[in-house]
């Protein structure tokens, strides 16, 4: 099921942007937030699939590019339909030239498209964070909410880009981004999170701090709209159709 936003007015970095973006949203606790506002704020249309009701394959070629949302599952999770669904998008994304932005599970989709190892995280990263970054154009250093207990590698032939001393945080390659923490979320999208994920988070022993002050609220969603910026902006002073 898709839902389609329409406005007028393009903003400069839209030559690449003459058709919609396509965000795949994949559990209705996990909306696509600030990118949503980013969106709005630029005036780009965009489509959403709730691949939940109905995990679909479209043409990624209908679309500027693609982002992908968090998820309750994990990448490797084939037998799931939408997973399947998802990564076979975004394979046909990538061989058609296509950009994704991978957000947290779309990020390790992306990635084990491209050859990397997704598996279980050493440590789960679960509540604010700043990383190491050596883009901050691109990827600026945070603050971050995370809320992730997988992980993802450095594809083959992508460039790592920022990092934690508990897991790799963003790559590029080509027109792609992939990133492991979420600048989409908000700390009320979190807490829900959260809340669902307590049975096992007392078993684990922790317990995330999200509290923030109006100042770090503030932070966060300039950091976010940077990096929804830059993604955009990289993409415009690329070739038209792009290959890696």
């Amino acid at each position: 099921m898709q839902t389609l936003r329409k406005h007028g007015r393009r903003w400069p970095y839209a030559r690449h942007v003459p058709k919609p973006v396509l965000i795949r949203q994949h559990v209705e606790s996990a909306p696509a937030g600030l990118l949503g506002e980013w969106l709005d704020a630029r005036d780009i249309a965009s489509e959403l699939d709730r691949t939940w009701i109905e995990p679909t394959v479209p043409d990624p070629e209908r679309y500027a590019w693609i982002a992908s949302l968090g998820h309750d599952r994990m990448a490797g999770d084939l037998h799931d339909p939408a997973v399947a669904a998802e990564r076979e998008l975004l394979s046909r994304a990538v061989d058609r030239g296509v950009p994704v932005l991978g957000l947290c599970y779309g990020g390790q989709v992306l990635a084990s498209v491209l050859g990397a190892e997704v598996g279980p995280a050493p440590v789960a990263e679960l509540g604010w964070r700043t990383i190491e970054t050596d883009d901050p154009e691109l990827v600026p250093a945070g603050p971050w909410l995370e809320w992730h207990f997988e992980r993802f590698c450095t594809p083959p032939a992508a460039t790592e880009i920022a990092r934690t001393a508990d897991a790799s945080q963003a790559y590029r390659i080509g027109p792609h981004l992939g990133v492991q923490f979420h600048p989409e979320a908000t700390v009320e999208i979190v807490a829900e999170w959260a809340e669902a994920d307590a049975p096992a988070l007392a078993r684990l022993g922790l317990e995330p701090d999200l509290s923030a002050s109006a100042e770090q609220r503030a932070a966060a969603r300039n950091a976010a709209f940077r990096l929804f910026d830059g993604f955009l902006a990289r993409i415009d002073q690329m070739p038209q159709r792009f290959a890696i």
